[in-house]
């Protein structure tokens, strides 16, 4: 997982859009705000969100939602299924996805995720809270990483190339942003583009 960038200047802010519980239609507009500022990428699993995949706007602290602490900075474009898995039990002490020291105090390391220092209880309980540890899910990152790395090396281009071909020809074909950023040290993230 990467640090998530809230924007300022985001159109859920400038239309004053609140999550209403039931409203379809309202919180459709924020999942659309959302998706196109994540790129289209899960908050949490850093995978590409398909037509064919549902979706959630995840109230980060679930304590905040229907009150009126609940706002833009709590919200985040998941997997439904990755929502529906997040541990019901919420840590008032936590590191937030915005937190600009995220990828200092949660590490990428081969693959997995873990705390730089043992005594971090915050991104300790991040790590817990959305299950960055999942086995399953860093075993198919592993995977995809050691795909794409013979896949650049079979076809003899650098990882800036391979990438850009990637996501010109089926953005889906891109997940993980942040393994690949670390195994391959290009800034992906700039590479993909905005949506309309």
């Amino acid at each position: 997982m990467r640090r998530v960038l809230k924007n300022n200047d985001s159109e859920i802010i400038k239309s004053g859009l609140n999550y209403i519980e039931g409203n379809s239609y309202n919180n459709s507009k924020i999942s659309k705000i959302l998706y196109k500022e994540q790129k289209g990428f899960c908050t949490y699993t850093e995978e590409y969100l398909g037509r064919a995949d549902a979706r959630d706007i995840e109230h980060f602290n679930p304590n905040f939602k229907g009150t009126a602490n609940d706002s833009y900075s709590n919200w985040f474009l998941v997997k439904h299924l990755w929502n529906s898995e997040k541990s019901t039990k919420w840590f008032e002490q936590i590191l937030l996805p915005t937190d600009e020291n995220f990828e200092t105090r949660i590490v990428y390391d081969n693959g997995d995720y873990r705390v730089s220092d043992a005594d971090d209880i915050g991104a300790t309980n991040l790590i817990k809270l959305i299950k960055l540890d999942d086995l399953m899910l860093a075993d198919e990152r592993k995977k995809y990483i050691n795909r794409k790395r013979n896949e650049i090396k079979a076809f003899g281009l650098s990882p800036e190339d391979f990438f850009s071909i990637l996501i010109e020809d089926d953005i889906r074909q891109v997940s993980y942003l942040r393994a690949i950023q670390e195994e391959f040290g290009i800034d992906i993230w700039n590479m993909i583009p905005e949506i309309k």
